[in-house]
């Protein structure tokens, strides 16, 4: 788990995926490579959600269409956080399967977790600025713009594909200890939403 989220080739592995998911995205493990599959969901959660939040900007549609779709999102990033936890609790498993807990009190602010979710966003933003300067109906100075854009994409994501390998270093040496942080979304549950529990009442 932990090597496998630590290879040199991690950027590279999330744009072959993309690329393969935007030529057919009827499955999301067509990918030879060694990147954990719990790491691959989260990425093809973001992939899915990224267009259906374009399709929420749409204004040639009905506003049922629109409906559908904030529908669709919300169960997207339900998805997508809760495959976070999955990931966050797989890492966390074989940390402490491998070296003693630490007596540390240091933590991350953010888990391992979030740090592969940011980056396959990135991921997704580096294929579309990409994409976006290869068009043929911009001019040069748009052009140009989009590939400053995508140059400071790459950077960002290779900062933090950077990050999330001191991380494990400062784990398995002992320097910080990790803990499993819980999102507690309160909006997809009806227990906790009023807008959902209030009506339930009322009915």
């Amino acid at each position: 788990m932990l090597e496998r989220l630590q290879l040199a080739g991690l950027e590279e592995l999330l744009d072959r995926a993309i690329a393969l998911w935007h030529q057919d995205d009827s499955t999301f493990d067509k990918l030879d490579g060694a990147l954990n599959p719990l790491a691959l969901e989260l990425a093809w959660r973001n992939h899915l959600l990224w267009h259906e939040e374009d399709k929420a900007r749409r204004t040639d549609v009905d506003d049922s269409a629109i409906a559908a779709v904030k529908r669709a999102i919300d169960r997207l990033n339900q998805q997508r956080n809760d495959q976070i936890e999955k990931l966050d609790e797989a890492i966390l498993s074989e940390l402490y399967g491998r070296v003693s807990e630490p007596e540390t009190a240091a933590i991350n602010s953010e888990t391992p977790g979030s740090i592969v979710d940011r980056i396959s966003i990135l991921s997704l933003k580096v294929f579309h600025m990409d994409e976006d300067c290869r068009r043929d109906d911009i001019d040069e100075e748009h052009r140009s713009r989009s590939r400053h854009k995508l140059d400071v994409l790459r950077l960002q994501r290779h900062d933090l594909y950077l990050a999330l390998t001191q991380l494990f270093e400062d784990y398995l040496a002992g320097r910080k200890r990790m803990k499993l942080y819980r999102q507690f979304k309160m909006y997809n549950d009806p227990t906790l939403n009023p807008e959902l529990y209030r009506k339930k009442i009322q009915a």
